[in-house]
């Protein structure tokens, strides 16, 4: 049945004022994601002696509620998108101390819990709402003088970064970072200040290069590949050029024979094997609408908590894609990045599609308000 302009139940209402075709643009990313999957997931599956299908299996299983969470979410007004966020963001911070004490440890990091069937890694949860979290504080401490609401977000940060630094997960943390910055952008704190920080961060950096030694492999196999072992990134290379134009076909690449990880970080480089250069152009350019059109609306917005929010969430994204890109064609050092919706993770497809689901919940058309000021007052009655 077709839905009328005329209809005013709820989704007409949800139909006629969402973002449709950023909408189908992340539906389209879920869908080709599930298509990837399929393509790089049996080898490692039959490497490490699970059913041919187990990872493409889980895929599609963790679909079904990542569609739900997104569709769900795009029928929420923004106070209530800020509430559910800030009870995700406090129940995810709960999880996460969980998994310090409870969860299993998984090369040498404990950031998952074990619920049975799954893992769930509640970070990729908290990340998402934490940018609403933070972004309420920030709009709200500028709209009321007496509320702290830049300590309170502040707060949010030290409390959320503690707690992926005592996981530990650095390659998060320096995600989180790169969005806050951008929210502090956005904010307009003094450029002093965001000096300050930059100092802060690059000697965090430094401090996590001697403090931790998978931190030191990895920056030092980017640095002098000639003296490290860069199996992977090699492999990565090779099979970009492999792929050429058109690729060798689906099921016809070889890296994803011997990558560990083909299914997940470097899923990048068996897209471009196997369909070659012009799907990987078609696919960032499908990143690049998602994140344009967000910030486009972004940059129309009145309401500075929206403006925050949605800079926020579209720069998780996009950063994610550029970071596990990167990884791929050898321009950032390894890191175990997802590249959204595409790279196989129940944990990240969820905080994926909350992130989008937000997104789709603040981009949806609203009536203007308009205030009535002596001038405009006489135009009507003139």
């Amino acid at each position: 049945m077709l839905i009328s302009r005329a209809d005013r139940g709820l989704v007409a209402r949800w139909w006629f004022t969402v973002d449709r075709p950023l909408m189908f643009a992340v539906f389209l990313l879920m869908a080709i994601g599930v298509l990837f999957s399929l393509a790089a997931s049996p080898p490692v599956a039959e490497r490490i002696g699970l059913p041919y299908f187990h990872f493409f299996n889980r895929q599609l299983i963790f679909l079904i509620p990542s569609v739900i969470i997104l569709a769900g979410l795009s029928f929420l007004d923004p106070g209530q998108a800020r509430r559910v966020s800030m009870w995700v963001f406090v129940g995810s911070l709960g999880l996460m101390v969980l998994a310090l004490f409870f969860g299993p440890e998984i090369k040498g990091a404990h950031r998952w819990l074990d619920l049975g069937p799954i893992n769930l890694q509640p970070s990729e949860i908290a990340k998402p709402s934490f940018i609403v979290v933070s972004a309420w504080f920030l709009a709200e401490g500028r709209r009321h003088k007496e509320m702290p609401g830049q300590i309170f977000a502040w707060a949010c940060y030290g409390g959320f970064t503690g707690l992926l630094l005592l996981q530990p997960d650095f390659g998060q943390t320096v995600l989180v970072g790169l969005v806050w910055a951008a929210l502090l952008l956005v904010y307009g704190i003094p450029w002093l200040v965001i000096i300050v920080l930059a100092g802060l961060g690059a000697g965090g950096a430094v401090a996590a290069y001697f403090a931790l030694p998978h931190v030191a492999q990895r920056v030092d196999r980017f640095i002098h590949p000639e003296n490290s072992d860069t199996f992977q990134v090699d492999l990565a290379t090779r099979a970009f050029e492999n792929g050429g134009l058109l690729g060798t076909g689906p099921g016809g690449g070889q890296a994803k024979m011997s990558l560990p990880d083909a299914h997940t970080d470097f899923i990048f480089a068996v897209i471009g094997e196997e369909f070659g250069l012009i799907a990987c152009i078609v696919l960032i350019a499908l990143v690049a609408f998602v994140s344009l059109r967000v910030l486009r609306y972004a940059m129309s917005e009145g309401d500075s908590f929206v403006v925050l929010a949605l800079t926020g969430l579209v720069s998780l994204f996009s950063f994610q894609a550029i970071i596990n890109m990167g990884v791929n064609v050898s321009l950032l050092p390894a890191k175990g990045m997802t590249l959204p919706f595409i790279s196989y993770g129940g944990s990240s497809m969820m905080s994926m599609a909350l992130a989008m689901g937000l997104v789709l919940s603040l981009t949806r058309r609203r009536p203007k308000v308009y205030t009535a000021t002596p001038s405009s007052i006489a135009a009507v009655a003139g």
